[in-house]
C-alpha cells in the first residue's frame, strides 16, 4: 500500500501524523508499534499515539561497507538476528575478515543501545500480536528485514512496516514482512533525508524520553 502524498515532510513528527492514514486499519488490542532507533522512533510514537497502541522498540544497526560506511552490505538485531548481502560484498572485495572486523564493532554499539533502552523495562511481549514496525525511511532494507527477523523471534503471528518514504520496488525486498505501507515511493530516492526539512539526528536520550524511560 501506498500514497501519493506531497513528497517532503516538515519533520519525523509530520512524518508519523501523516502516515496515521496507512495503518489506521491496523487498530486492535493486538497491535504493538516498534520504533527503529534512533530516527524511527519519533515516527511510531506518533502512529502509536493515533492507534492508541504500546510502543516499545526493536534494536538494529546498518552493517556498512569498511571504506563506504553510508553504504549498506547488511543489518544485526537483538538476539543475533543478521541479514548480510552476500552478492553486493563480494562485488566490493570485502574480504570475511572485513565483515566480521564490522560486525563486532556494530555488535559491541548495538549491545551497549540496548542496555540503555532496556535497563528499565522488558521488551513487551509480542507473542500472537501484530508488530508495526515503524522507520523513518528504508533505503536498503537491511535493517528493517533484521527488525522483521527479531519480532517473529519475539513471537509477533504478523509483521507490518511502514514508512513514511521508501524506494519504489521495496517490498519487493522486504520479503519477511506480511505486508508493507509506504506514504511516498519516489522514482529517484537519493536518500532518506533529502525527503525531509528537519532531519535533525535524533538521540538516545529523545528516545528514552517517548519511550517514558526515566
Amino acid at each position: 500500500m501506498w500514497s501519493r502524498a506531497s513528497p517532503r515532510f516538515a519533520d519525523r513528527t509530520d512524518a508519523g501524523r501523516r502516515l496515521v492514514p496507512l495503518v489506521r486499519h491496523l487498530r486492535g488490542p493486538e497491535l504493538v508499534v516498534l520504533g527503529l532507533p534512533r530516527g524511527g522512533v519519533p515516527v511510531a510514537f506518533e502512529v502509536a499515539r493515533a492507534l492508541d497502541a504500546p510502543l516499545d522498540v526493536v534494536v538494529v544497526r546498518k552493517l556498512g561497507f569498511p571504506f563506504h560506511a553510508e553504504l549498506a552490505m547488511g543489518a544485526i538485531g537483538e538476539g543475533g538476528s543478521e541479514v548480510l548481502d552476500e552478492a553486493l560484498v563480494a562485488y566490493e572485495g570485502t574480504t570475511e575478515q572485513q565483515v566480521r572486523e564490522v560486525e563486532r564493532r556494530e555488535r559491541e554499539a548495538l549491545d551497549e543501545r540496548v542496555r540503555r533502552l532496556r535497563s528499565a523495562r522488558e521488551p513487551l511481549d509480542l507473542t500472537g500480536r501484530t508488530a508495526l514496525l515503524v522507520d523513518d525511511g528504508i533505503a536498503t532494507g537491511a535493517t528493517v528485514r533484521v527488525a522483521c527477523r527479531v519480532a517473529r523471534v519475539r513471537g509477533a503471528i504478523r509483521v507490518v512496516v511502514a514508512s513514511p518514504v521508501a524506494p519504489t520496488g521495496v517490498a519487493d525486498v522486504l520479503i519477511e514482512a506480511d505486508e508493507v505501507v509506504v506514504l511516498h515511493m519516489p522514482l529517484h530516492f537519493a536518500a532518506v533525508g533529502h525527503w525531509y526539512r528537519d532531519f535533525t539526528a535524533v538521540s538516545d536520550r529523545e528516545v528514552a524520553a517517548l519511550l517514558g524511560l526515566p
